[in-house]
């Protein structure tokens, strides 16, 4: 039997197998590829987006926070810190006040917005506000959310 394939128990010849190849095709990965840009290009935008909304939530929630923690300071005190001694006078007494009862921040890291930048505080604040407090924003130059209190 010469020049003739035999079968193998497959039922396969022995040259066909050889002949079979199995993968994907360069056009199938490039489809894949294609699809999955799209779908990244749709969605990153919006994830992006909604963690940006997320951390001007976070500033908004630190700064009444940090509001109450003035107003108890100046119960104990009775007044508001100084510009000199600023938030930090939240977490460490100032020399020279006997009335400080604190620390009225557990975390000396709630003194920083989600940029990594501390938050603003001026006291007395502009148009009549007891103090000003906001943080300066993704970008470090406007003001996200700025809060004063009246007294």
């Amino acid at each position: 039997m010469y020049g003739v394939t035999t079968p193998t128990w497959s039922g396969t010849t022995r040259r066909s197998r050889a002949n079979v190849q199995k993968g994907f095709t360069l056009i199938e990965l490039l489809v894949v590829l294609a699809i999955l840009g799209m779908l990244a290009a749709i969605a990153v935008p919006q994830v992006l987006k909604y963690l940006g909304r997320a951390k001007e939530d976070v500033v908004k929630v630190q700064e009444q926070a940090l509001g109450t923690s003035l107003d108890l300071f100046l119960l104990d005190v009775g007044r508001y810190p100084t510009d000199q001694e600023g938030l930090q006078a939240l977490v460490s007494q100032p020399g020279g006040l006997v009335q400080w009862h604190g620390p009225y921040v557990t975390k000396p890291s709630s003194l920083i917005d989600p940029w990594g930048r501390p938050y603003v505080y001026r006291q007395p604040g502009q148009n009549g506000a007891d103090y000003d407090l906001y943080s300066l924003g993704p970008d470090g130059n406007g003001q996200v959310s700025p809060s004063g209190h009246q007294g």
